[in-house]
């Protein structure tokens, strides 16, 4: 198989060498060029013809997000990574070039202590998601593990469906790669009386979960916040589970409330899909509707699988449809999702469901 080809597009030197010499040590990827800004990068890309470009966001002459535009219109769909800062102002460029069309994002290390940690940080970071978008990462198969992060094992056989559907109390979302974008489309066609609450997992750093529940929020009929610890759930109201933080859920005597905890990551995430679904099993079992939306790993399956043994749903995005089939994929193969459905397909039988057992019909449109 050829190698992915890579190219670096940087105004920083140091960077430009770092990410190149990083990328190079591995075996599947060759970097087959460097740029200083963008309007290099565009003169560049007939000849080089790259199978990714990883994008930084500020740059003189022509930034990441100008040199993003032009890019799509010339190549809708080649992948871009962004690289970004952990800060207030990078979070915002990184939240606007997800929404103009990049694939994903990279943070800068930030407060490490060595180089040689800031070189693991983004080896780490980057070489996954190059491999994901780029098709080299297999979908991890319950039974059978392959690649260099194996899937579990499903435990116990799926509950088969005998009946139809019963009433769902909730919505529990679990996404990450390709997330933003996938929210704002399923989200943003809610109406405004959707008679569930809603918990999200969106695989995102600190500041970033914030400024996507704020961006959402603008764009949809429902109100969508990001975790609080203590928050109490009603319907038409999406959280978002905050940068390093698990999200769960308790009962008290009145309401269903939110927990946030910086128990240890799970699936090399916090905050991770799989305790926010084993906790909305444990409280609603046959009332819990889930979905997996597009994603790298598997983070959700053994939480999707606790939905489906309490007797709950599972709806999963189609491949077709996902940036990376990871996590839907892994859902999918360990047969847990009742449907599996294209992107702009899930809106509408979310509602459908969320009909189940009520009396009234929603009355607001599904789209603004």
């Amino acid at each position: 198989m050829p190698k992915i080809r890579v190219l670096v597009v940087d105004d920083a030197v140091v960077i430009r060498r770092l990410v190149s010499d990083l990328l190079s040590t591995d075996p599947e990827i060759e970097v087959v060029g460097v740029a200083a800004n963008g309007k290099l990068a565009l003169a560049k890309l007939d000849q080089l013809a790259p199978d990714l470009i990883t994008l930084d966001i500020e740059m003189p002459e022509m930034d990441g997000l100008e040199t993003l535009i032009h890019l799509r219109k010339l190549h809708p769909r080649l992948p871009v990574i962004m690289f970004s800062t952990l800060t207030e102002r990078g979070a915002s460029a990184t939240m606007d070039a997800l929404a103009r069309g990049a694939s994903d994002y990279v943070t800068k290390p930030a407060n490490v202590g060595s180089v040689t940690q800031a070189q693991a940080q983004i080896r780490d970071q980057l070489i996954p998601k190059i491999k994901a978008l780029c098709g080299r990462l297999a979908v991890p198969h319950p039974s059978a593990p392959s690649g260099r992060r194996p899937a579990p094992a499903v435990a116990q056989p799926v509950p088969p469906r005998v009946a139809l559907p019963s009433r769902a109390d909730i919505l529990a979302i679990g996404v990450s790669t390709g997330g933003p974008n996938a929210l704002a489309t399923v989200l943003s066609q809610l109406p405004r009386d959707f008679p569930l609450p809603i918990v999200i997992v969106q695989h995102m750093p600190p500041v970033f979960t914030r400024l996507l529940a704020e961006r959402l929020n603008t764009s949809c009929h429902i109100e969508v916040k990001e975790g609080e610890a203590g928050a109490v759930l009603r319907p038409g109201l999406a959280w978002i589970a905050p940068g390093n933080h698990h999200m769960v859920l308790r009962r008290t005597a009145n309401a269903v409330q939110l927990v946030l905890t910086q128990d240890a990551p799970e699936n090399s995430c916090r905050p991770a899909v799989d305790p926010l679904f084993r906790s909305v099993a444990q409280l609603h079992g046959v009332h819990a509707l889930g979905l997996v939306l597009t994603g790298m790993g598997y983070d959700g399956l053994r939480g999707a699988e606790c939905i489906r043994q309490a007797h709950g749903c599972i709806l999963a995005q189609d491949e077709a449809t996902s940036v990376v089939w990871g996590m839907p994929g892994a859902v999918a193969s360990a047969g847990l999702a009742d449907r599996i459905l294209p992107l702009d397909q899930i809106a509408g039988e979310l509602v459908l469901r969320a009909r189940v057992g009520r009396p009234l019909a929603l009355s607001q449109p599904l789209a603004r």
